[in-house]
Parts: structure tokens; sequence; C-alpha cells
């Protein structure tokens, strides 16, 4: 019997007729917090159970040959790098996002002698304005936190890096990668980019806009679980000349000699630190392969499909209960997420997660809505909207169990 395969509005196979099913989805439940925790994807249950009983159980201290333990972070990276726009061996997975961001400030800090100032965006994710604060505290740097609209103003011949998140983690709003590194290339200085909230979700090229450093996270749209390890990326034309500054034996040139002097590794492998979560990578590894057979250009076709529906009926149904949309409407300037603001926003998404709608809330009013393109849909899309649009009919927003404060929302 011949099956017939589905295809897109334009006519053109659809390559996410069947992602959607390779994802565990709870009964019941409509998902829209990808940009915060991917969903489960289901081959990594068998795939875990293999590796704790099989190559853990079993296999033993072999299995770091046996089942190349040794080369995780390598091979994952190699997989993550097709989606930033990297050479396989500039990306490595390892540690957390936070770590690694440490990691590279550093190195750009120190590519960088005689610089005193580090330019970054006020508005980013908290933990990034930690990190920059510490190396510069560390270094004797001055940081310069402004808008990001202002940061190419503030960039001049005492400027040794800019830290800049490349999707906004309230707004969505994408922040232009080339013309930001062309700008910080122009005054001398070097780049890091915080890719959390794009790769997965929107593609970017690395290598053609000619950023230094970049790290992300890999439980968001790469679906690798909870606390899943992050990885980074060194432009190759750096890599050999960083002196990160968490020198562990993984990083280590012949870590096996036990010698007492630290010796770098070759490229980026030297951004290695202690010895690696095997399951964790190994199951963030294949969960990335998830996305072998989905060109990135239909990823974010997907995903502007999915976030300019839900705009047009925010617009539609859900303006008049005074909601404001925070994200840019602009397709070229949104990521796969979209923001939503309201005074009463806290409730109404305790409200949604009580009728099994899940996303999420970032002071002190974003609704944030994910739409990942692996295995939202349209029809989820309209069903969120009109959830919204009852709750408020309904005031169900108001019951003192939706406005209790939990950490996690």
């Amino acid at each position: 019997m011949m099956v017939q395969q589905a295809v897109s509005a334009t006519g053109a196979p659809d390559v996410f007729a069947s992602t959607r099913e390779r994802f565990l989805i709870p009964d019941g439940v409509r998902y829209f917090d990808g940009n915060s925790l991917g969903l489960m994807p289901r081959v990594v249950q068998l795939h875990a159970s293999n590796v704790i009983t099989h190559e853990w159980g079993l296999g033993l201290i072999h299995s770091w040959h046996e089942a190349e333990w040794r080369t995780l972070p390598q091979r994952a990276g190699a997989k993550i790098a097709r989606l930033i726009g990297a050479k396989p061996t500039e990306v490595v997975a390892c540690d957390s996002t936070s770590v690694n961001l440490f990691k590279v400030v550093v190195s750009a800090v120190r590519l960088r002698p005689g610089r005193k100032t580090i330019v970054t965006d006020a508005d980013a994710f908290p933990t990034d304005l930690y990190i920059v604060d510490q190396v510069a505290k560390l270094f004797g740097l001055t940081v310069v936190a402004v808008p990001a609209a202002r940061i190419i103003e503030n960039l001049n011949a005492d400027v040794a890096a800019v830290v800049l998140t490349h999707v906004d983690y309230r707004s969505a709003e994408i922040y232009d990668m080339h013309a930001f590194t062309q700008a910080s290339h122009r005054a001398g200085a070097l780049i890091v980019w915080d890719l959390s909230h794009t790769a997965g979700g929107v593609p970017c090229d690395l290598n053609a806009c000619e950023a230094d450093f970049a790290v992300g996270c890999g439980y968001k749209y790469l679906n690798g679980g909870p606390g899943a390890p992050a990885y980074l990326y060194v432009a190759e034309r750096h890599a050999n000349d960083c002196e990160q500054p968490l020198a562990g034996w993984f990083g280590h040139a012949r870590p096996f000699d036990f010698a007492p002097d630290y010796r770098p590794a070759e490229g980026t492998s030297r951004f290695l630190c202690g010895t690696h979560p095997v399951i964790g990578l190994s199951v963030l590894s294949r969960a990335l392969d998830l996305f072998d057979g989905v060109p990135l250009e239909a990823l974010r076709e997907r995903s502007l499909q999915l976030t300019q529906r839900f705009i047009e009926r925010v617009d539609a149904q859900l303006a008049p209960h005074g909601f404001v949309v925070a994200s840019p409407r602009a397709a070229s300037l949104r990521g796969s997420h979209v923001s939503l603001r309201h005074p009463e926003g806290y409730g109404v998404m305790q409200a949604l997660a009580a009728r099994k709608f899940i996303g999420d809330f970032r002071m002190p009013d974003y609704m944030r809505f994910g739409f990942a393109p692996l295995y939202n849909t349209q029809e989820e899309v309209a069903e969120l909207v009109d959830a919204i649009d009852d709750i408020m009919r309904r005031r169900e927003w108001d019951k003192p169990a939706f406005q209790q404060r939990r950490d996690f929302t």
C-alpha cells in the first residue's frame, strides 16, 4: 500500500508531520514552554536506559572507549554546530551556560590585553550580567551595561569584549549578529554571543558573521533535558591562542600522562574542564538527532508561521482584554517565542496551567509562549488563545490559588 506523504501549505513535503510524534506529550497537555525546557524525545528513554544498564552497568570503565564516552563533548558539539553556522570542530558540549560564559569572556579579555572595558546589554538574562561583573572584578575592568540599542555607540579603543544575547529572553527580539559583530571588530573588540534562545528555534550563522565566541544551553529548543550540558563555540582563528581559566584535566593535550604542568589541547577541546557528565551528554547527543533531515530554513519558516498566527489571534481576541504583544511584529526581528504583557499575567498563567496549557512567566508581567518548530502546531495556537480568552471572561485569573507566587512557573 502506498503511504501518502504529508505536504505543507506550499506543496512541499512537510518535514514536521512526523517530528511531533517523536516527543512524549502528556495526555491533554498543550506545551508552549520549549523556550525554557523542551519536551522529552521518546527515543531518549530507551537510549538513557541503554547508557545506564549496558554502557555503565555492564561495560563499566571500558565504555570510555567502547561506547566512545571520551569523545561525547566533541560529537555532541558537532551536531550543534550545524544549527548555529559553525564548523564541527569549533563547538564542544560541556558544563553549564554560566561556566562556559565565564570561560569564553575571560579568554576574550586575555586576547585583548591593555583594554579596560566590557560592554554588555543592561537587560540581558541576569546570569550573563553576574558573570560579566565577576570577570570584570577579577581583571580590574569596567562594565558598561546599556540597552542593546546603545551598545554600538559605546564601543571604542578601550573595549576588550562585547557580551550580547542573540534572542532576548523576555521579548524574543533578535539582535543583528552581523552588525554587532562587525561594529565590535571595527573597535578592535571581540564579541561573545549567548545563543540560549537561538539554537533549535532560530538559525544563525556564526562563521558568516565572523563571530568570536558563543555559548548556549542544551535544555531549551535542543530538548536535552533538565540541566542538560551546555555548549560553547570558539572561532577556529582564536582557539589555539586562548587561555581559558578553568584548566581541568580533560582540557589537557595529554590528560592520561598525568603531568603536573598544564598544556592545553589543540582547538576548542582546550575549553573542556573536568570529567564530563556522560549520562547527560549522551541524552543531549541523542536528542540532537531529531534535527537530522530538517532544513534550517524550514525550521525558521515553521517558527514564524506559529508565532505570526499567535500574534494575529491575540490581536483579534485578546487585545480587548488588555493584552499587549511585547515581541517584535516584524518577522525578521522575532525569535521563536512570543511574550504578552498584562497586569494579571501571573494569575492568567496559573489558570492556563490548571487547564494543562503550559507556558511561563517572567517579572514583572511577561507571559512567555515558546513555539518549538519540531512539535507545536497551528491547532494548538488557536486552542491557546481561546483558553486565555475564556479565562478572562470567567475571571479565573483572580482565584486566590492562582495569585500565590511560586519560583517556577
